[in-house]
């Protein structure tokens, strides 16, 4: 089929590569719409009991949490003098008339609500209500006005912009710069290291033409996907992280071939099909285990991770289409001339042997001690991962000096509770049963962490019971403090929600949703590679190493964003213990993906190797020669265009960054180069066993 299909792209070469070319220009001007439609929100669980008191909080009593919450603060004067009073009154009313301003509230106009108040008396709240949901586009415009206007000293006050919105808004502009900045660092740097790896201009351009094809159809797709669902705006980093990594990864599979067998005496056309017929077959199957992979996110019910699954879906299948159909007619058409613009004679003639093979062979020679030593040191990288907690981004993952993150820092440190986030309860139909409610609302009270709870409000049939908790709503702590008053025996009906409970049944969602999205990962990709390489043997060991180089990973995220290391190389971040966990699993799907990426760029040349008739030692050595260099070259190439990530101010994206260039750099050293051709000898002839009623179930190479 890829031989047939490399003829075909050879004949029609001109015509081929017009329509690439058109596509992508077509899908760079329709995607660029997708920047005006992101939110970063997306961490609700639409089916919890949470969204329930959400939708009728939002439908029926027309509540809805603030947009802006603003802290004016007096200075050293309370904030009920007739002063005070008079200016706080004053700025209220012209906030309320500013766009998109639907209502608001404060102390003062609420006639001196306790709640309202900072626990010093100098200081309290304006609560801005606004169209749209938490952290939409529309709630971080109304944030963007109002950190512009209504952050910093007016009229003898202080005032300090908070909230969902200027928070929301404030992550989408730094994510936005920041990864201008990242691309600033990583494409050029990139475009070097290219040339350094292929020894020419030429060849080192079509990484760059796959990858930014791949980055351009995967902004058109999320656009599409924008017009039916939401798309968070940390999709963005992903897509260009991965579209620039898999182009790396898949021209530089199909250009290393093709000049190979161009080097060997082949015609062009001969190159073009030989290359599909190996190359780009492993691309395939290759570009399937990573899309299987991350197909896995969109199992989460939360929107935020389904968006990682629709843009790391999308660019791993226009990365492939790019190589496969992109670029063979390219190189149909420049021939010989891809090695144009020498930059390193050496590069442009792979060795037959070299340094990767007597690496092999070194390693094979002593494989049970190689294991062990390998072992011991990815044990030593785990380790800290004991420590690890989980939590949800909120506005400490902004640098400290962000004024969003001194607003929010100002509110959690000056008033007594989370007012603008408190804990609702609503009990359907408990009107009827409000002595059973009253001493449900005192046993809430006497947990420990609730700093209030306001008198039960009658509305219709229903109660509504507010509740003020002590710490932040998106933390650990607060999900114990959820699970506490869930276990509180309750009147019928009644249903726990607020931001606290909103984040503790997201959290839950994951919990419960990983076990089958893991499951999925390891069947699929076990298939796939069994498919591939016709082993039973193989699959298993992939997937067990995969896991070893992931809990490695994990063990210096943890050593780093929990325990606070190495500030010095990845900038400095505000600690809060914890780590994203939304942001850990894209880390783990990902790096997973790629380990599998690797893992196959090297079996499918010891498999070529072995069926030419080499005996498993020679097979492993000649294939980790011709692959190794092609996945060292894909790993520190990747690693650098994940690692310009690190440049970020927002910690969520800095640990991404991090994480995955360190996961894909211990993957192609400790793992392809030593841990496989290691297991490869001390399994000998049988990595290639298979039943034989399974046999017929693989592809013949």
């Amino acid at each position: 089929m890829f031989e047939r299909l490399g003829h075909v792209l050879v004949r029609y070469r001109k015509m081929a590569v017009a329509l690439f070319v058109i596509g992508i220009l077509l899908a760079g001007a329709i995607g660029s719409l997708i920047f005006s439609r992101l939110d970063s929100g997306g961490y609700s669980n639409p089916k919890s009991d949470s969204y329930k008191v959400y939708e009728y909080l939002r439908d029926e009593l027309k509540v809805q949490d603030p947009a802006v919450v603003v802290v004016i603060d007096a200075g050293n004067t309370d904030v009920t003098d007739s002063v005070v009073t008079r200016k706080s009154l004053a700025l209220e009313k012209k906030m309320s008339q500013e766009d998109g301003v639907t209502k608001t509230l404060s102390f003062w106009s609420s006639g001196g609500e306790a709640t309202l108040k900072s626990s010093d008396g100098k200081a309290a709240f304006v609560l801005i209500y606004g169209e749209g949901e938490a952290f939409t586009p529309q709630s971080q415009r109304l944030g963007a006005i109002f950190q512009e206007k209504y952050d910093g000293k007016i009229d003898g006050l202080t005032l300090y912009a908070g909230g969902v919105g200027v928070v929301g808004n404030a992550i989408t502009e730094k994510i936005s710069k920041d990864l201008k900045l990242a691309e600033v660092i990583s494409i050029p740097l990139t475009f070097i290291l290219l040339a350094f790896v292929f020894g020419a201009l030429a060849a080192s351009a079509m990484p760059l033409i796959v990858g930014v094809a791949a980055i351009l159809g995967a902004f058109f797709i999320l656009y599409l996907l924008s017009l039916f669902t939401d798309v968070s705006v940390y999709a963005l980093n992903l897509t260009t992280g991965m579209g620039l990594g898999l182009g790396i990864d898949y021209a530089l599979l199909m250009v290393n071939r093709f000049r190979e067998e161009i080097h060997h005496g082949k015609s062009v056309e001969d190159a073009v099909v030989t290359t599909m017929g190996t190359a780009g077959k492993t691309v395939f199957y290759s570009g399937l285990t990573v899309l299987v992979t991350m197909v896995s996110l969109i199992f989460f019910p939360l929107p935020f991770l389904k968006s990682f699954g629709y843009a790391g879906v999308s660019v791993v299948a226009i990365a492939v289409i790019g190589a496969i159909f992109g670029l063979p007619p390219i190189l149909a058409l420049m021939g010989e001339k891809i090695d144009k613009g020498v930059v390193r004679k050496s590069a442009i003639t792979p060795k037959e042997d070299g340094r990767w093979a007597d690496t092999a062979r070194m390693v094979m020679k002593r494989p049970a001690a190689v294991v062990i030593v390998s072992l011991i040191v990815l044990g030593v990288l785990a380790a800290p991962v004991q420590n690890i907690k989980f939590a949800q981004g909120d506005s400490r993952m902004l640098p400290a000096t962000n004024k969003a993150a001194i607003a929010t820092a100002l509110q959690d440190k000056r008033f007594p509770g989370q007012t603008g986030t408190p804990i609702e309860i609503v009990i359907f139909d408990g009107a009827e049963i409000t002595g059973e409610v009253a001493t449900y609302a005192k046993k809430i009270a006497a947990v420990s962490g609730v700093i209030g709870v306001a008198a039960p409000e009658v509305i219709g049939k229903d109660v509504r019971l507010v509740a003020y908790q002590a710490m932040l709503p998106r933390t650990p702590e607060a999900q114990n403090l959820i699970h506490t008053i869930r276990d509180i025996p309750a009147p019928q009906g009644a249903l726990v929600g607020g931001v606290a409970a909103d984040y503790t049944d997201s959290q839950d969602a994951i919990s419960s949703t990983l076990p089958w999205a893991l499951g999925w990962i390891a069947l699929s990709v076990f298939v796939l590679i069994f498919i591939f390489t016709g082993s039973i043997i193989l699959p298993i060991k992939a997937v067990l190493l995969n896991v070893l180089s992931l809990a490695a990973t994990m063990g210096v995220l943890t050593w780093v964003f929990i325990d606070g290391h190495l500030q010095w190389l990845v900038g400095s971040f505000t600690l809060t213990g914890t780590l994203d966990t939304s942001i850990v699993i894209l880390i783990a799907v990902v790096v997973f993906g790629l380990s599998m990426d690797y893992e196959l760029f090297l079996l499918s040349r010891i498999r070529e190797e072995h069926l030419a008739g080499k005996s498993n030692v020679e097979a492993v050595a000649t294939g980790l020669q011709r692959s190794a260099r092609i996945i060292t070259a894909a790993a520190v190439l990747l690693a650098v265009v994940f690692a310009a990530f690190i440049t970020s101010g927002v910690t969520s994206i800095k640990s991404m960054g991090f994480g995955v260039a360190l996961a894909v750099i211990l993957d192609a050293t400790i793992v392809r180069a030593l841990l496989v051709p290691a297991l490869m000898r001390l399994f000998g002839e049988r990595n290639w066993w298979a039943p034989k009623r399974l046999q017929r179930f693989t592809i013949t190479h």
